[in-house]
């Protein structure tokens, strides 16, 4: 004859080893995709040419503006006036009033040319433009 335990039944328990391995996965996920766009952002590639050239959504698209040592503004890896910079911002802005502009410095440049393109966004009506800087190692 077989006896049952008179014992209360089991609870219904969570195993932690599983979420845990997701949880490593997904963060080892966003550190290998974040490291690749930085390293495409910073590739020296030279696109062909198309009649019918331009980005594919104008909300995408970035606006990136280096300055260079000797205070020359490039954008799109030709170099530009201060005048043809606020027009094309004036322009982008225009078209897409979410426009994102960000502001790219040579740490050897003076920093009134840094104000002079800042100057340049906000007065072609950028809300924010943005610095930016590479992390310390």
């Amino acid at each position: 004859m077989l006896l049952k335990n008179k014992s209360a039944p089991a609870s219904p328990t969570l195993e932690m080893t599983p979420i845990i391995d997701m949880v490593f996965l997904l963060l080892i996920f966003f550190l290998v995709s974040t490291t690749f766009h930085q390293t495409e952002r910073e590739m020296q590639i030279a696109l062909p040419e198309a009649v019918s050239a331009g980005p594919i959504s104008i909300s995408l698209r970035e606006i990136i503006i280096n300055v260079g040592a000797d205070g020359e503004i490039i954008v799109s890896g030709r170099t530009i006036s201060t005048d043809d910079l606020r027009v094309l911002i004036h322009e982008a802005v225009a078209a897409n009033p979410d426009q994102k502009v960000t502001v790219r410095g040579d740490r050897n440049t003076p920093y009134a040319n840094i104000i002079n393109v800042l100057d340049v966004c906000k007065g072609a009506g950028l809300q924010e433009p943005f610095l930016d800087t590479v992390p310390t190692r």
